[in-house]
């Protein structure tokens, strides 16, 4: 079904799709979300001529199929899932580092910084000058070891369980570790970054050491591609609060962001390649 109303806030305002059968409804619901990037229950239950406990069932049904993410009044798109480490490495790599250069570019010589497990963030660390003092603090293997031979940084890895999937150390052990940090900017992996849904991620265990550290940070560095602006994940991690300085891609679209604007959130566009390389030469 195929629906090419224009769209209002949360949904197609003033639309009515009655006597819809469940399945039906849930089709229209995904492509709503596809193109909108937000549904409303209160307004489905109008579009729909249906209770909102209607909907919120439709919408269970969805999220219990990962095709979309309930959060409060609604739902979003499900946060992409990328595969592992290794996989997501190879994904959209200039785009990583061009958000890594970035980030790289506002760590002060001298600080600390706890860089969190990702593909992107592996990126931040390799971005990182020599001799600026800094003292990186990670969870993840990968992101130390690039960070072994770099001179004038010091590097601290955290123990516990590593985890194949993400490339990260996580557990009881690393939680404990974790408590006795406090760093100056923390760089923090998102699964998926929503105004109102905040930083949410795929693991439980994840999202405990990710809430965790964010407790405890002066500020908070996201880097997020364009998939993942405007999704959720299962797992909230931390809200979007006047410490988040929001990191993505030179050709990010202007309304997905303009919930984040609303929120006063410090918004920085990666550069473009070519702009990348200009800098460089």
């Amino acid at each position: 079904m195929n629906v090419h109303e224009v769209s209002g806030e949360g949904g197609l305002m003033g639309e009515i799709l009655p006597n819809l059968l469940a399945e039906q409804r849930q089709a229209v619901i995904r492509e709503w979300l596809q193109r909108d990037g937000r549904v409303l229950a209160a307004q489905l239950a109008v579009n729909f001529g249906v209770s909102e406990d209607t909907v919120r069932r439709d919408l269970r049904e969805l999220a219990a199929r990962d095709e979309c993410r309930r959060v409060y009044g609604g739902a979003l798109p499900p946060a992409p899932l990328d595969g592992s480490l290794s996989e997501r490495r190879a994904q959209g790599r200039d785009r990583k580092t061009l958000l890594g250069r970035a980030i790289a570019r506002t760590i002060m010589p001298g600080s600390s910084v706890f860089i969190d497990a990702g593909s992107t963030n592996l990126a931040v660390a390799e971005a990182l000058p020599a001799d600026s003092g800094i003292t990186v603090i990670t969870n993840a293997p990968s992101i130390a070891c690039s960070l072994q031979d770099r001179p004038g940084i010091s590097v601290v890895l955290l123990g516990g369980r590593l985890d194949p999937a993400s490339g990260a150390c996580l557990g009881a052990q690393t939680l404990r570790e974790a408590e006795r940090m406090r760093p100056s900017v923390l760089v923090l992996g998102v699964c998926g970054v929503d105004a109102e849904a905040g930083v949410t991620s795929h693991d439980l265990e994840e999202a405990d050491l990710k809430a965790l550290l964010a407790a405890r940070a002066g500020e908070i560095a996201l880097a997020a591609t364009n998939e993942k602006i405007g999704t959720a994940a299962s797992f909230f991690v931390a809200p979007i609060d006047r410490r988040v300085h929001l990191f993505v891609e030179h050709d990010c679209p202007a309304d997905a962001l303009a919930p984040f604007e609303a929120l006063g959130t410090a918004i920085t566009r990666a550069e473009t390649a070519r702009a990348s390389l200009g800098t460089r030469s």
